[in-house]
C-alpha cells in the first residue's frame, strides 16, 4: 500500500503567498498542493516530511548511503539473516558504515524535516500559484487592446530549470539498489 504524505505546503501559505485571502482560491488549491508536492518530490526523490522507511541497499566497501535525508535514527539494520548489534554499525550524516562485510543490509530508519525547507515549500507554492494564475495553460490571451502573454514555464504543472537546479540539492548522492523484490526479509 503507497504512502500517502501530506502536501509540503498548506492552502492558507498558497493564498498568503499569491496575497489573496484562502476564500478566494478556488476549491481544487488543496488537490493542487498535492500535485505540486509530489512533482517537487519526485525531482528531488526526497519526501522532506517526517517517515520511517525500510529499504535494502547493497553495501559499497562496508558503507550504504540511506536514500532519504536528513536521518534522524536508525531503527534495525539487517544483514547475514540475523539483526546488527549497535556496536556493529555506526552511522554519520546520511551513511551507514558497517563493522563486517554484507552482501546486502535491509534498514529502518527515521528521516525527514521537522518542517519542509523554506526553498522547497516556495517551489511548491510557486508552481502552484503558477497553475492557478494560468489555468488553461495558455500562451497567450488578448482582449481588445490588451494582450498577456505568459512564459513557457508557466504552462502545465512542471518545473522550470532554475527550480530543477535548486532541487538537485536534496538528491541523493548515490544510485538506490532495490535487492530481493517481492521476497519477505
Amino acid at each position: 500500500m503507497p504512502v500517502v504524505l501530506p502536501a509540503l505546503a498548506t492552502v492558507n501559505e498558497l493564498a498568503a503567498w499569491m496575497q489573496r485571502e484562502p476564500a478566494e482560491l478556488p476549491e481544487g488549491a488543496a488537490l493542487l498542493l498535492d500535485t505540486a508536492s509530489a512533482i517537487v518530490r519526485a525531482e528531488a526523490r526526497q519526501r522532506f516530511t517526517r517517515g520511517t522507511t525500510t529499504v535494502a541497499l547493497a553495501p559499497q566497501d562496508q558503507v550504504v548511503t540511506l536514500p532519504q535525508r536528513p536521518v534522524v535514527a536508525v531503527e534495525l539494520v539487517r544483514a547475514g539473516g540475523r539483526v546488527l548489534r549497535p556496536d556493529e554499525f555506526r552511522v554519520w550524516r546520511d551513511e551507514l558504515w558497517l563493522a563486517g562485510r554484507f552482501g546486502s543490509v535491509v534498514v529502518t530508519y527515521s528521516h525527514g524535516y521537522v518542517t519542509v525547507p523554506a526553498d522547497v515549500r516556495a517551489i511548491v507554492l510557486t508552481l502552484a500559484s503558477r497553475v492557478l494564475t494560468n489555468p488553461s495553460d495558455l500562451r497567450q490571451e488578448s482582449v481588445g487592446s490588451v494582450s498577456v502573454t505568459y512564459a513557457a514555464e508557466t504552462i502545465g504543472a512542471s518545473l522550470a530549470p532554475i527550480e530543477r537546479d535548486q532541487l538537485a540539492r536534496y538528491r541523493p548522492r548515490a544510485a538506490v539498489v532495490q535487492l530481493g523484490k517481492g521476497r519477505h526479509w
